[in-house]
């Protein structure tokens, strides 16, 4: 492994685990700050694409515009619903429990659209990664509770406990989509890829550029948001003082952007099996960091389930079966040359 490959493995976890830090502080701070904060990533990917990828505008598409349009709305769907569903009473470990079902989603879609076949041994697996989120959402369903500032009577609480209910199974049915839309996107790109050539930062550039204008719609809802990031206690960091929901968003803008660098890096400079197992890595990381630093609920339930999520995930991906194959010793061949 090259020194370039090794600091874009540190860098994904760097990068990708305080980011995920980061976004949970900013939804702690305001549950509905999710759409915000993935405008704001939208807005600082697309500026340094600009200056970089895109040449101050005279760089030539390798893709044609109307097949970014596609593939811009499957991008820009999926990342805002995931983030808006924490305005939904979705806990952080059971957001990225979801998310690490993405290979499911992968799979039915390639099956239903490109009408593919897979071995036996990755059925298993996505039915391994099903039962895992199946058992997670089930154990969250009991922890489902708003923040209240006043206390209300026996009736009153268990009518509000079931608008909670109502309410965190919406957030359970935009997960899913986002989770759907995002695995039709990986077989679009896949396509695009196939016929125009793989060019990724590109992508990434006009997949955070054009979706500017579809926040415009939004307009009030985000600066509802700023008003009340700007309102929050202040806090001095490197003798600047600002409110500290302002810094948790630029951390985690800033952050984002490392971290989406640092996985775009790996996949040109490692093979797929090191980039899956750095990524599935990350995301046990991450939720280990999410559920023992912020005292997230998390029952034996929930760990059952995220074992069934992450060994089907390792299993699906054939990271499971080559690491066994090298553990293994090498059968010696008997035959001997007389």
């Amino acid at each position: 492994m090259n020194v370039i490959a090794a600091l874009a493995i540190c860098m994904v976890f760097v990068g990708c685990c305080s980011n995920v830090v980061f976004l949970e502080l900013v939804v702690k701070e305001d549950p509905g700050a999710g759409n915000l904060a993935t405008f704001l990533q939208f807005v600082f990917i697309a500026v340094i694409g600009f200056c970089t990828v895109g040449k101050f505008g005279t760089a030539k598409r390798n893709i044609p515009f109307k097949q970014y349009l596609m593939l811009v709305a499957f991008f820009w769907t999926s990342s805002v619903a995931n983030n808006y569903a924490f305005d939904f009473n979705i806990s952080m470990p059971l957001h990225m429990i979801f998310r690490a079902g993405s290979l499911m989603a992968n799979m039915a879609m390639g099956v239903w659209i490109l009408k593919k076949r897979y071995p036996p041994l990755k059925y298993l697996a996505v039915f391994m990664i099903s039962a895992g989120i199946a058992i997670c959402t089930v154990q969250s369903s009991g922890d489902v509770k708003a923040p209240r500032e006043t206390h209300e009577d026996a009736v009153e609480e268990e009518r509000l406990k079931f608008i909670d209910w109502l309410w965190w199974c919406l957030g359970i049915a935009i997960l899913t989509f986002a989770l759907f839309v995002s695995a039709r996107m990986g077989i679009f790109q896949e396509s695009l890829y196939g016929k125009y050539g793989k060019h990724p930062w590109e992508a990434l550039y006009y997949t955070h550029l054009m979706p500017l204008v579809f926040w415009l719609p939004t307009a009030p809802n985000l600066i509802g948001h700023v008003k009340l990031a700007i309102e929050t206690p202040v806090v001095e960091v490197l003798g600047v003082t600002l409110p500290r929901q302002v810094l948790w968003l630029t951390l985690y803008i800033v952050t984002q952007g490392l971290c989406i660098s640092a996985v775009y890096v790996l996949t040109t400079e490692c093979a797929s099996l090191t980039v899956t197992l750095t990524v599935t890595l990350r995301k046990f990381v991450s939720l280990l960091f999410s559920i023992l630093y912020f005292r997230n609920p998390f029952t034996l339930g929930h760990w059952i389930g995220t074992l069934l999520v992450f060994i089907g995930t390792l299993i699906f991906t054939e990271v499971l079966q080559k690491s066994v194959a090298l553990l293994l010793p090498t059968p010696v061949d008997k035959k001997k040359k007389i």
